[in-house]
């Protein structure tokens, strides 16, 4: 099941990416993928607020997960050159905080998207 989401969710990427290429604001691409991860009948929620737990304390620090998918699957989306190790270390800190299975990390600032799709998995530990 996992694996048929993550191909539903790049699915609906690559289909923002084809109609709107690359070049826009990273918001523009989570609107219009949250447009269309609901039109395939999916749970997804936005700017998930995603706080740090330090020694027992709940310290709201300002994380805000892009989207989540049916509450499993993260996805972090960016419009950069290329991704850096600070990106993967984001996605995996919140992947970890939120104890989610699954990551995407998307890059809409590229010419094919496949080339800017990275995935990621929790792995307990």
């Amino acid at each position: 099941m996992k694996n048929e989401l993550t191909q539903t969710i790049i699915g609906c990427a690559i289909e923002v990416h084809k109609a709107l290429g690359p070049g826009l604001l990273e918001s523009a691409y989570q609107e219009c993928l949250l447009f269309e991860l609901k039109l395939k009948g999916l749970k997804v929620e936005k700017e998930i607020a995603l706080p740090i737990i330090y020694k027992d304390i709940k310290l709201d620090h300002g994380y805000r997960i892009d989207l989540l998918v049916e509450n499993k699957i993260v996805i972090e989306l960016k419009t950069v050159e290329c991704f850096t190790d600070v990106h993967f270390a984001q996605i995996l800190t919140y992947m970890k905080l939120g104890n989610y299975p699954l990551g995407l990390l998307i890059n809409f600032h590229t010419k094919l998207l496949k080339n800017g799709i990275k995935r990621f998995i929790n792995t307990p530990q």
